[in-house]
């Protein structure tokens, strides 16, 4: 546990999120979504969070161990074919993490998550906030659409409207 880390967490307010992520460039993400789930089975939930609180910070919890308990609150495991996906970013930490559903999870290494969870960081870095997620979105959607293309019955189970986290 790094005093560091938990001073940048625990002063860093919510609202610095509305810099990076406007309506405008939620918009485009829900958009990204939306096209991308035409085309595969799969379902995109897109989630940012500034920091963590305290409890979380005293236990040590991990940007990946927290992109696991938003992947459960946001019920994104709720799908018929367990193809849920959650792109999670971790705001104060500058990461980003990939959870899969067990569906997906065979078939996509958690290694092919990385490698866009590492592009959108780099993107991040240069301060290209809506093309590093809109990217991330249309790589997510490529592996679902191999893995999981779309069928003619292919309903929307979750939403497609980014999540901020406060």
């Amino acid at each position: 546990m790094s005093a560091l880390r938990i001073l940048r967490h625990l002063l860093t307010p919510p609202w610095v999120l509305n810099r990076a992520f406007p309506s405008r460039v939620l918009a485009a993400i829900e958009a990204a979504v939306k096209g991308s789930e035409a085309r595969h089975r799969g379902e995109i939930r897109f989630a940012v969070e500034a920091g963590l609180d305290l409890g979380d910070l005293r236990q040590g919890l991990s940007t990946r161990e927290r992109a696991v308990e938003v992947f459960s609150r946001l019920r994104v495991w709720d799908t018929a074919e367990n193809t849920g996906v959650l792109v999670y970013v971790q705001w104060v930490d500058r990461r980003v993490e990939i959870v899969a559903d067990r569906g997906i999870a065979a078939r996509v290494g958690q290694t092919e998550w990385n490698g866009i969870c590492r592009a959108m960081e780099a993107a991040f870095r240069a301060r290209q906030y809506e093309q590093g997620a809109v990217d991330a979105v249309a790589a997510v959607g490529a592996l679902l659409a191999k893995h999981f293309p779309a069928r003619h019955n292919n309903p929307n189970e979750l939403s497609d409207r980014p999540v901020l986290l406060r």
